[in-house]
């Protein structure tokens, strides 16, 4: 079984990459869970998970001549395996954003749940393309009103390429009343439901300072513990492996967003 998450914002400042770390070593206590930053043009994924300094990345997977095998680029870290992205400028200038199909494809072979860190902003083909590739996607959001027009434009994207909504993540709360009243517009106007409430923690940013990701940081922390209770209101479609990796060798890279 296998099935793809897109995990999105729409904006940067979210603490998606944080969520997404945090949201794949929970699902892995009962899934095998692969993590992919897709955000080729300002992935962080690799300073969180504390892989740095590592010499293959998602960058070297897309340069159109390479050869390099996906499990170049895949890490055994925290109970998942983690695929980062470069940083270089040059990097990114030499990759082909459809060559992530094929990659894509290959990773979901192997594994239960694929977590796309997905880039903030959808102005771009690379950008819009984890959204296509996902099955479902997965929202984390401030709890504000312009946050939540963010979240919806990437619904939009979402319903037009067929994938689906496995519903919102609030993160970095800090007013329950505002949260409160931010949740009433998200269930009339998302399709999926409130997976959970994340408080802002200081934990969080001592665990991206130390190249960590928070649940092994700080893993009694509130953050972390609303982060784990997201991940038990997440339900995990069974797909066929073969299938789904066929879809994604297929899909159509959207020309714009």
């Amino acid at each position: 079984m296998v099935e793809a998450f897109a995990v999105a914002s729409g904006k940067g400042g979210t603490g998606k990459t944080t969520a997404t770390l945090a949201l794949g070593m929970a699902l892995a206590e009962e899934h095998d869970v692969t993590v992919v930053d897709t955000d080729t043009g300002m992935a962080n994924l690799l300073f969180h998970a504390g892989l740095s300094d590592v010499e293959t990345t998602l960058h070297d997977l897309l340069v159109g001549d390479a050869d390099v095998p996906v499990a170049a680029a895949t890490y055994e870290r925290h109970g998942l395996r983690v695929v980062p992205c470069g940083t270089s400028l040059a990097g990114f200038e030499a990759a082909d954003p459809e060559r992530l199909r094929e990659v894509v494809a290959t990773l979901a072979a192997d594994t239960d749940v694929l977590l796309l860190d997905s880039p903030a902003a959808l102005g771009s083909k690379s950008a819009v393309l984890p959204i296509v590739l996902a099955d479902r996607t997965i929202a984390v959001l401030q709890p504000t009103i312009p946050a939540l027009s963010d979240g919806l434009k990437v619904q939009e994207y979402a319903r037009s390429y067929g994938t689906g909504s496995a519903g919102v993540v609030f993160n970095r709360v800090r007013e329950r009343s505002r949260v409160d009243a931010v949740a009433d517009r998200t269930r009339e106007y998302f399709d999926g439901p409130i997976l959970g409430q994340v408080p802002e923690s200081t934990a969080a940013d001592d665990a991206r300072a130390a190249g960590e990701p928070l649940l092994a940081y700080a893993p009694d922390s509130p953050a972390a513990t609303a982060f784990r209770a997201a991940a038990d209101e997440l339900t995990v479609d069974d797909g066929d492996s073969g299938a789904v990796a066929d879809r994604f060798r297929s899909a159509v890279v959207p020309e714009r967003p």
